[in-house]
């Protein structure tokens, strides 16, 4: 009888490889005429990619594309939607996905900037900057349902620490601002624990309550507070602050070495989290509570304790990435400033696979997206910005439907636990 159960379940996994990788090719043949006839460029013609900036102390030449390369790459986007149709199946369809993304957005910014000039490091250094508050929204995604807490109340908490980035960043100055924002957010994440953990609400309906909560109440403040005292919305920002000798290396200085304190600290963050869950015996404990909250019980691990203090530094990260919106960028608040980034967060920890750094790999696509409808505005492409605006929420569609490959999250993700 487990004999012929262990060949059902290797058929069914089986039959699920190749229905992505017959997914996959479709999508990279689609692809692929996609540059042939929409992003089509005269061989005649080139893209320039500024490299460096006149200031930079070491100066790259310009990176100069015929326009042959789009062909080139539909051919490639041709040959690996075949392949994955013949042979596709294993790692090689996540592999020939990304590779296939990748020509396509550098064969979209050939045929953008054909006969222009374009500054690629100013570019990546937007979207590094754009993939801040999503990064940080989905490692929140990530260390509250690594210990089985579904959070939809990223939203809220992005848009509280933004309010209070703004509020109290005029009262007390930028650091003041930024500590009460990562301290509200705290707040919020522990209301969610209580509301989920200890008086076991649907945590769907307990982040939305939050997100409407938060939403109204800043709402309110805006229009009835900030209108009529506007030194209460005028808070310093934190300006970018270059390392020395790394900030001046070509292309990589400027993007990750010459940011503001939200940058380094997202980066720092990330990399903190991952060492905690997957080398520490908390970590390693927090993930107990995820996948099996009663066996990690039976061995001592307190399950409510857990997900008290998970959620919670979840809210704190949270807070710190909404105070980015103010204190990180322009200053001031303004009503649902936050725009959705934390939903998006939330499809970036899907994408990346509920681990921190495939969360912020996933905030960088995203906030790619978000940079390049600014950028190509200037190049006065025929594409509406409109348009380019939805790319990251088209992104968010893809991946939360599972186009690109389902992700198992944490087996006990959503169900509250009842200690015996």
């Amino acid at each position: 009888m487990s004999a012929v159960t262990t060949d059902t379940s290797a058929e069914k996994i089986a039959s699920a490889k190749a229905r992505q990788a017959r997914i996959t090719g479709g999508i990279l043949i689609g692809l692929s005429l996609l540059v042939l006839f929409l992003l089509d460029v005269a061989a005649s013609e080139v893209a320039t990619f500024k490299l460096s900036r006149p200031r930079d102390a070491w100066v790259l030449p310009d990176l100069v594309v015929p326009g042959a390369f789009n062909t080139i790459a539909a051919a490639l986007l041709a040959f690996l939607g075949v392949r994955q149709f013949l042979r596709g199946g294993g790692r090689w369809t996540s592999l020939s996905l990304g590779i296939g993304i990748a020509l396509v957005i550098m064969a979209f910014l050939v045929w953008a900037t054909a006969g222009k000039s374009f500054s690629l490091t100013g570019m990546l250094q937007a979207t590094m900057v754009r993939a801040v508050p999503i990064a940080l929204g989905g490692l929140a995604g990530v260390l509250s349902e690594r210990v089985a807490v579904i959070n939809i109340a990223i939203e809220g908490m992005l848009l509280a620490g933004a309010f209070t980035g703004a509020l109290m960043g005029s009262l007390l100055g930028g650091w003041g601002g930024l500590v009460m924002a990562v301290l509200v957010g705290g707040m919020f994440g522990m209301i969610l624990a209580a509301l989920v953990v200890t008086f076991r609400m649907d945590q769907i309906i307990a982040g939305v309550v939050i997100n409407l909560f938060v939403l109204g109440l800043t709402s309110y403040v805006t229009s009835q507070v900030f209108a009529e005292h506007r030194y209460l919305n005028n808070a310093e920002i934190f300006r970018s602050w270059k390392i020395p000798i790394l900030g001046d290396i070509p292309v990589l200085g400027p993007t990750l070495f010459n940011q503001n304190i939200f940058v380094y600290g997202a980066l720092i963050l990330v990399a903190v989290a991952t060492y905690y869950l997957f080398h520490t015996k908390g970590g390693l404990r927090a993930r107990a509570v995820g996948e099996h909250p009663r066996a990690a019980d039976t061995l001592g691990v307190d399950v409510y304790f857990t997900r008290y203090l998970h959620v919670t530094l979840a809210g704190m990260v949270a807070g710190f990435g909404g105070a980015w919106f103010t204190l990180g960028s322009v200053g001031r608040f303004d009503e649902n400033m936050t725009g959705g980034r934390g939903f998006i967060g939330l499809a970036a920890m899907i994408f990346g696979r509920w681990h921190p750094v495939g969360a912020l790999s996933a905030a960088l696509i995203f906030g790619f997206a978000d940079s390049l409808q600014q950028k190509l505005a200037l190049l006065n492409t025929p594409i509406p910005s409109e348009f380019l605006a939805m790319a990251p929420y088209i992104a968010t569609i893809i991946v939360v439907a599972g186009l690109i490959g389902k992700a198992r999250p944490p087996a006990a993700d959503g169900r509250p636990y009842v200690k015996e």
